[in-house]
């Protein structure tokens, strides 16, 4: 049967499949409470999440002498290492995913986490077989730079413009902005919803449930 709109479904991890929003906010401000360095507010640490970890510490804390920001980057994997067996996928995501590898699309993952954390993960949750490809910060450019999405596609052998990038960041949705690929967001993440709309996404999911329906339906 011909697809409607896409072949390759590309997803966010942290905030769009995995519920860890909260637990890296607090995970980045603990970073830099052990550095005795000024605290982040939780919409700046939220605000840098999905990119790439050392580009997020800039981002949070770009009045700091650069000295710190690997040191943060430590400090952070130390925290989030002691957390991420806490954290869980958002309900409904298993069954939209193995759904739509019964469909047949070519299902990806493109993050702002590192390749260990990424497959650690993807172990935990019983999901490395679920994904043809995946994207890391630390193996090509950080979001919102296409190369993410430019090398699953190439990988794959897929048009960008039969791709749709789903997240919930506007580094996600201006990512799919600058490759070319169709934009969905999600609205239960990092971003404020109003943020995302800035970027103009072919669609706003408020749920996983609601993301599930319009992919059935459009994708």
């Amino acid at each position: 049967m011909a697809r409607k709109q896409f072949d390759l479904i590309v997803f966010d991890w942290d905030g769009t499949l995995m519920d860890s929003t909260s637990t890296i906010v607090k995970c980045i401000q603990a970073s830099a409470r052990d550095l005795g360095l000024p605290v982040p507010r939780d919409d700046v640490a939220s605000y840098v999440i999905g990119l790439g970890l050392p580009e997020a510490m800039q981002a949070a804390m770009p009045d700091v002498d650069p000295k710190y920001y690997p040191r943060m980057v430590e400090r952070y994997r130390y925290h989030f290492l002691s957390k991420d067996h806490e954290l869980a996928l958002f309900p409904g995501v298993p069954e939209m995913l193995q759904e739509l590898s019964q469909q047949a699309y070519f299902l990806a993952v493109a993050t702002g986490k590192s390749r260990v954390g990424l497959n650690r993960a993807l172990n935990a949750f019983k999901l490395l077989s679920m994904f043809d490809a995946t994207r890391c910060a630390d193996e090509t450019f950080s979001k919102p730079h296409p190369a993410m999405l430019q090398e699953l596609t190439r990988e794959l052998g897929q048009d960008m413009k039969r791709t749709v990038m789903i997240g919930d960041t506007t580094h996600d949705l201006l990512m799919a902005n600058n490759a070319g690929a169709a934009a969905v967001a999600v609205q239960y993440g990092a971003h404020p919803v109003a943020q995302l709309d800035a970027c103009l996404p072919m669609y706003s999911a408020a749920t996983v449930a609601e993301l599930h329906q319009w992919l059935n339906e459009y994708a």
